[in-house]
């Protein structure tokens, strides 16, 4: 049986985070190493790492703000970012390939949910691909809108759960 541990992210796993990022994301959706560096720094609560059997299997990394704007790409680098603000925007959810089709990114999302809502966040906003809309609402996300951000030159939806 694997042995599944949550933590918050410290700096020495950002290669191995940029990893995950880099296999789990097509083209230009991956956030780059810096920017993975730069939000483990700057709100390490909101990033939150699951191993299994002590290997770093997936991560959601998020920042928080008072008004949410999806489409505001400036965010992804924690521009407005306030830890103290009540609202959650999650920018990555990523399951190690190699760790895929075990429920993993469920876990993830569950854990990440409880944190937040024990830290008094209110609401959690995330953008995600058609095929991941079905599964967001299985975890109690409701359907906002079409995303108006192309970032990687995707499609989106926005979602949001409140707490």
């Amino acid at each position: 049986m694997t042995d599944l541990t949550f933590r918050m992210a410290r700096q020495e796993d950002a290669d191995r985070c940029f990893q995950i990022e880099v296999a789990s994301y097509e083209g230009d959706e991956a956030a780059t190493l810096a920017k993975i560096r730069l939000r483990i720094s700057q709100y390490p609560e909101g990033f939150l790492i699951l191993e299994a059997d002590g290997e770093i299997a997936g991560f959601i990394n998020s920042g928080c703000a008072f008004d949410v704007v999806m489409s505001d790409e400036a965010f992804k680098e924690l521009v407005g970012h306030d830890a103290q603000a009540p609202n959650v925007v999650i920018m990555s959810v990523v399951v190690d390939p190699q760790y895929q089709g075990r429920g993993y990114a469920k876990i993830l999302m569950q854990e990440f949910t409880a944190r937040m809502r024990a830290m008094g966040k209110q609401t959690i906003h995330l953008m995600c691909k058609d095929q991941h809309v079905g599964l967001y609402e299985k975890l109690g996300y409701t359907y906002v809108q079409p995303s108006a951000s192309d970032h990687g030159g995707m499609a989106w939806h926005e979602m949001v759960a409140d707490l």
